[in-house]
């Protein structure tokens, strides 16, 4: 039997680690003089390192200038590094070289940030994309899909009909993983962290990252 070929993760851009340094030093992207940009993304580099270890252990402080307005801007880079700990099967793809797609479903809280995030990064061969939807039975290709709080009163009709997709469901409204959601993004004590429900990715197929698994609360009651 032939081996499997080893799944290459997405890696880290230097355009990627310049918006996480934007987020810490409260900047939008642009918007800072060329020079200064350069100076203080240099001196946010090694708290950019403390982000991003706090992203893949499952948890990441909001500072002051970043909670509540940049709360999203925050979440926005947990969404985009899912890519990194998840593992979706051949058949949630068209080919070897179709999108890598993050959906989201309702109002958008991200703004442009989330599309700046993934603009021209990659999972292995694939581009990644962000698109939007207004109604589930808009989904067509999705590998992750966010699902706004402004669709908690039909979340259990959104989840119902994305049953058994290869989809990763991702929410931060409350009790979204009792309500047989996938991940959590929760809020508490200034820190964004993970809560996980593994039956829920297990039925759709979704192999999480052991390392992910680790740091986050884990849930086993609802599929």
């Amino acid at each position: 039997m032939a081996s499997m070929p080893m799944r290459r993760r997405p890696r880290t851009s230097a355009r990627t680690w310049y918006l996480v340094c934007c987020l810490l030093l409260g900047a939008c992207p642009g918007n800072l003089p060329p020079l200064l940009k350069l100076w203080r993304a240099t001196e946010a580099l090694r708290e950019g390192a403390r982000v991003l270890r706090g992203i893949s252990l499952g948890e990441l402080t909001l500072s002051a200038q970043t909670a509540p307005a940049k709360e999203y801007q925050v979440k926005a880079v947990f969404l985009f590094n899912f890519a990194q700990f998840v593992e979706w099967p051949p058949a949630a793809f068209g080919d070897d070289k179709s999108p890598f797609v993050i959906g989201i479903l309702g109002e958008d809280p991200f703004g442009a940030y989330l599309d700046e995030v993934v603009r021209a990064e990659r999972v292995g061969n694939r581009p990644m994309r962000v698109q939007r939807y207004q109604r589930a039975d808009e989904i067509t290709t999705c590998h992750v899909l966010f699902i706004s709080r402004s669709e908690e009163s039909r979340l259990g009709q959104i989840l119902a009909s994305l049953k058994d997709r290869n989809i990763l469901v991702v929410g931060d409204s409350d009790n979204f993983i009792q309500r047989a959601g996938m991940i959590q993004l929760a809020t508490s004590q200034g820190k964004v962290h993970l809560r996980i429900n593994v039956n829920a990715a297990r039925t759709a197929n979704l192999t999480i990252s052991s390392k992910l698994l680790r740091s986050a609360e884990l849930v086993t009651g609802s599929k």
